[in-house]
């Protein structure tokens, strides 16, 4: 492939983190929650809203978990990444756009919609990542998973910047009130997600099939075949395995804290405006800081970089305590933009090197399993602490933990050894094949 091919290529997969990035700002973090606080869960007492909402991101971190495994396996198998990625984006499209249609509250039907449309986001990510280290060159994979969080951050906050600027003056333009300017902010995130991801479905192909298991099974059987063959063989992939537990944990507070962070600071008194004005400022410091990292991870080393990320999250959970003002908020959310981006790519591209190439859909719907896992334990742990206590903060600080473990865990991964193990197996397939 050329130089111009190769470029093209790369920037249409970058190009789909700017589409999908509109879910993760607008429907995760900053709109939907506030929403669902104010509205959908306006009947509920107490803090029973971001009770719920926990256990909604929950469940749908659940669903997806078990999914993901088994769909990357099948996807390897068939040589179906692309299709899989646009029948979960379109999944994902849909319910998002169904948002649109929950009023006052209707909790129940809000949180339902929120779990399919996480569905089709999560699932389309593990084919997305999976075609990472299929296109990007060994030597640019940093670069390429940073690159593609910065545009996620920039498409992903001009979308919630337009959404914000709906939400406060909704009024000078025409809308009945700031209900239905949150509520159509929904249906522009289907809409953004679905013209945004056209590109890596035209220029980018699909990876070839390096190995098909010729036993007359159908994809599932022979899913189950690969999955099982995984587990027998995960000896082989010590460093891989022990990483995904690192990720596990560490990844647990950062997500936890990206899908609670505005119902936690609705709950203790801070406005919409100014709860979803600081995530904006997130996204905006996250485009620089993502494309910083990657090039720290070239200089200092892509896990001394990752372990930079957890000691800044680790004071963000500390001081998380003892937020009660708005600027508080505002400064934890930049303090957030500067590690986010950067933190979730290098764990993105880290895990990509070790991954042998003849099984990534199947190894990132493991990355994805940890992920979600860990998502499933931070929320409903949040979930747990605040109906327990009646507050959240004792919640937001029991987070530490994941990032102290979790930074430990990853001192134990050998990842050269990892890289030559992955190299190994490649090379092994294609000496078959040949």
């Amino acid at each position: 492939m050329n130089e111009k091919d190769y470029s093209r290529v790369i920037n249409a997969w970058c190009m789909y983190d700017w589409a999908n990035s509109a879910f993760a700002t607008t429907i995760m973090a900053a709109v939907l929650p506030t929403f669902y606080s104010a509205v959908a869960g306006a009947n509920l007492p107490g803090n029973r809203a971001t009770v719920f909402w926990g256990y909604t991101s929950s469940i749908s971190l659940l669903i997806n978990s078990v999914m993901g495994p088994v769909l990357g396996a099948i996807a390897d198998h068939i040589g179906a990444k692309k299709r899989f990625l646009a029948l979960f984006a379109a999944l994902g499209v849909f319910f998002t756009s169904l948002l649109v249609l929950v009023g006052q509250g209707q909790w129940l039907l809000a949180s339902a919609l929120y779990i399919l449309g996480y569905i089709g986001f999560g699932g389309a990510n593990v084919f997305y990542d999976s075609l990472l280290p299929h296109i990007a060159r060994p030597e640019d994979i940093d670069y390429v998973s940073t690159k593609g969080y910065a545009l996620g951050y920039l498409g992903g906050g001009i979308l919630l910047a337009i959404n914000v600027a709906m939400i406060l003056f909704w009024d000078k333009l025409g809308l009945s009130s700031v209900e239905m300017a949150s509520r159509l902010s929904f249906l522009s995130v289907g809409i953004w997600w679905a013209i945004f991801s056209v590109p890596i479905l035209r220029a980018v192909p699909e990876p070839p099939v390096l190995k098909r298991e010729s036993t007359g099974l159908s994809p599932l059987q022979a899913a189950f075949n690969r999955l099982r063959n995984t587990f027998g063989d995960i000896r082989q992939y010590r460093e891989l395995t022990k990483f995904i537990f690192a990720f596990w944990l560490y990844n647990d507070g950062i997500g936890t804290i990206i899908k609670m962070a505005t119902i936690y600071g609705a709950e203790i008194g801070i406005g919409q405006t100014d709860l979803i004005g600081a995530l904006l400022l997130t996204q905006f410091v996250g485009i620089p800081f993502s494309l910083m990292f990657g090039r720290m991870a070239k200089s200092v080393g892509t896990k001394r970089s990752i372990y930079l990320a957890l000691g800044v999250y680790t004071l963000i959970s500390i001081a998380g305590y003892f937020m009660s003002t708005a600027w508080h908020f505002w400064a934890l959310a930049g303090m957030v933009g500067l590690v986010q981006g950067g933190s979730q790519a290098l764990s993105r591209s880290l895990f990509g090197v070790m991954v042998p190439k003849a099984k990534s859909a199947e190894f990132f719907g493991f990355y994805d399993v940890s992920s979600k896992f860990a998502g499933i334990a931070g929320p409903a742990i949040f979930a747990l602490v605040g109906q327990l206590t009646g507050t959240s903060r004792l919640s937001i600080i029991s987070l530490v933990i994941f990032f102290v473990f979790g930074g430990l865990l990853l001192t134990q991964v050998n990842e050269e050894e990892g890289i030559r193990i992955a190299r190994e197996q490649d090379a092994m397939v294609l000496a078959q094949q040949g």
